[in-house]
């Protein structure tokens, strides 16, 4: 190592400035199996799967139905305007390039999307996304399927199949997990906290994971597998970077959930688990990137995730729609690349419950608190890695339906989005934004999101 002094990059910092990701129906599934978008999304749009919705994921997005030449073009494309207001201002300095301190429109995704059925057998999804915001391109989220089928055991369907994936939990059917969750769309250029779990993106996009899955009577849901990081060339010629460091061999991935369903209402409880070894990526004092290395035996952090989740929809006729969704994780963590030794813990509850009228006009309610033990990776004034937001959203979404225009391949969503925080990054009335190196509040980061986001 040179003369210069280092300061070893944090996964659970680094989390925190990836780029929001934006979930979404797409149009070409709804073609392909003859359906309009309500048949497998709650309100029109998602990502909030029905139980139709999450039997053709785990389908392998091979289920058919449509006619005509639409149904067999497996492309569509999305985006995503927004407008971001916040309490108080960010510091000069600290906004992304060509935006205001404050009140930025800005062109979030342009998204293009290659999905749909391969055979019987064999379906997937793959998104290439351009971000106005730091005008760059790069393959997104991705679930293929390369095989699936069913059997019957005594009487009852078992499927199995396999998953290719680029995003620890885009693959999973219940969609309360980290890569789908509340709120589905998020500001690119408002503060967020620093500490995050694993799960919560660490290694979105820039990971390849296998994972093999069991859907028994279609209501047990068995996952498991591991997930590797591609060589920093590879990851290049795809738009993407090592982010936050390389997984160490394989970091084990696994999965397990129990759906029961009854008189049009649904309900599941699930839990997951995943365990990495990283070397992280290290930066200079100018906050340049520079290659990963191993420090030798115990020479990696470690970040063990258990998660537990849980949800409940009432559909019923679709005039009137609730769903209730729950996720807690509790992350341990052991940086021993990062701070040369040190045990510490993070937890992270997330919860929302949605109202849908005829799938059209929705209000959704959230709460995110994390919290956890005092870690000076956070470069806050007291280290505390302890946030607190409240969330509120409405949607108005006119198209969708299977009478909407041009159905399915016109859909709108319309929302205003607003998040409080009552503790930010270990602080309540000021905490040391690592940015700017000043004080702040935690009010001062409320945000006002406008949205609109368009699919076709």
């Amino acid at each position: 190592m040179s003369q210069s002094i280092w300061r070893p990059g944090s996964l659970i910092l680094a989390a925190a400035l990836i780029a929001p990701e934006t979930a979404h129906a797409v149009p070409s599934f709804a073609e392909q199996t003859g359906q309009p978008c309500t048949m497998c999304h709650v309100g029109a749009f998602g990502p909030q799967l029905t139980p139709f919705g999450r039997a053709f994921k785990i389908g392998g997005y091979t289920q058919g139905g449509g006619e005509g030449w639409a149904s067999k073009m497996p492309l569509s494309a999305m985006v995503t305007t927004t407008f971001t207001n916040t309490t108080t201002s960010l510091p000069a300095g600290t906004q992304p390039q060509h935006y205001d301190v404050n009140n930025n429109p800005s062109l979030d995704q342009i998204s293009l999307f290659i999905a749909g059925r391969v055979s019987d057998y064999t379906g997937g999804f793959m998104q290439l996304t351009y971000s106005g915001v730091d005008n760059t391109f790069h393959i997104d989220n991705t679930d293929l399927r390369p095989f699936t089928t069913t059997f019957d055991l005594s009487g009852k369907e078992l499927r199995v199949g396999t998953t290719i994936n680029n995003n620890p939990t885009v693959q999973d059917p219940y969609n309360t997990t980290l890569a789908w969750g509340f709120p589905f769309i998020s500001s690119a250029l408002a503060p967020t906290p620093a500490a995050q779990p694993m799960l919560a993106g660490a290694f979105a996009t820039n990971s390849i994971g296998y994972t093999v899955y069991a859907w028994y009577d279609n209501a047990l849901y068995l996952e498991a597998g591991a997930y590797t990081t591609p060589s920093a060339w590879g990851l290049a010629r795809f738009g993407n970077d090592l982010g936050v460091g390389a997984i160490v061999g394989a970091a084990p991935y696994a999965r397990v959930a129990y759906e029961y369903q009854w008189n049009g209402q649904s309900a599941h409880i699930g839990a997951m688990f995943m365990r990495a070894d990283v070397n992280p990526v290290l930066t200079d004092i100018g906050g340049n990137a520079v290659p990963f290395h191993s420090t030798g035996m115990n020479g990696q952090d470690r970040y063990t995730d258990y998660g537990f989740d849980a949800s409940y929809q009432f559909l019923g006729d679709g005039t009137h729609i609730v769903v209730v969704q729950g996720l807690f994780v509790h992350e341990d963590q052991v940086l021993n690349a990062s701070l040369g030794a040190g045990s510490f813990s993070l937890n992270q509850l997330r919860t929302n419950v949605s109202y849908w009228y005829q799938n059209t006009y929705g209000v959704t309610l959230g709460w995110q608190k994390t919290w956890g033990s005092p870690n000076p990776i956070f470069g806050t004034a007291n280290g505390k890695p302890n946030s607190n937001a409240f969330i509120v959203e409405a949607d108005w979404v006119p198209f969708g339906k299977a009478e909407s225009f041009a159905s399915p391949w016109v859909n709108l969503k319309l929302g205003a989005q607003y998040i409080a925080y009552t503790e930010f990054d270990g602080g309540h009335a000021n905490y040391l934004d690592p940015a700017s190196g000043m004080n702040r509040s935690a009010g001062a980061n409320n945000t006002l999101l406008l949205f609109a986001w368009l699919a076709f």
